[in-house]
């Protein structure tokens, strides 16, 4: 299809660093897996850590289904539209898995990189899916810009759950220097 053709190397590019992403991802979880873990941490992983591999994964699917010799852009808008719609419901997991987690409090910023961008990314999804019926080339940039912002999220994300586990959980297992 023509309206996708210019869009090629965007989900080239997107789509292989987020599959990178997933694996580092693996790799840092390996690397910290050594760590002593107190309190509520599985639950907290389940609020702070699994979005960032379905985020991550949202942009792989996102990219596959965008790189497909589609004849028409309806399949490809329904793909990404039910994506959306899954990605909302999921938001709504993650929201409930925050409050009932008591290893972390959630501050503003959680708050803005686990449920408020992943909701404006996933609504994106789904309004560019409708759009895209009546307008293809801008319901793609939708979908560009959704996909984008999935990705700096998981990477914020990721970020900032390998920086707690250092730098504070790390810290509290360490008893400090030995004179």
């Amino acid at each position: 299809m023509a309206a996708l053709a210019g869009w090629e190397n965007f989900y080239v590019i997107v789509g292989s660093s987020a599959g990178a992403l997933i694996g580092l991802q693996f790799v840092v979880l390996t690397l910290i897996a050594e760590i002593p873990m107190a309190g509520d941490v599985k639950r907290a992983s389940g609020a702070f850590a699994t979005p960032n591999i379905v985020h991550f994964g949202a942009v792989l699917l996102v990219a596959a289904a965008l790189s497909m010799p589609w004849h028409g852009i309806a399949p490809a808008a329904i793909i990404w539209g039910m994506m959306g719609l899954a990605g909302l419901l999921y938001v709504l997991i993650v929201i409930r898995r925050m409050r009932l987690q008591t290893a972390y409090s959630p501050v503003f910023e959680d708050w803005s990189f686990h449920v408020l961008l992943p909701s404006a990314a996933y609504a994106t999804l789904v309004g560019s899916a409708y759009g895209a019926r009546s307008n293809v080339s801008e319901a793609l940039f939708g979908v560009g810009g959704a996909a984008l912002l999935l990705l700096f999220i998981g990477i914020h994300n990721a970020w900032d759950a390998v920086t707690y586990h250092v730098f504070i959980t790390k810290a509290k297992q360490d008893p400090g220097p030995h004179d």
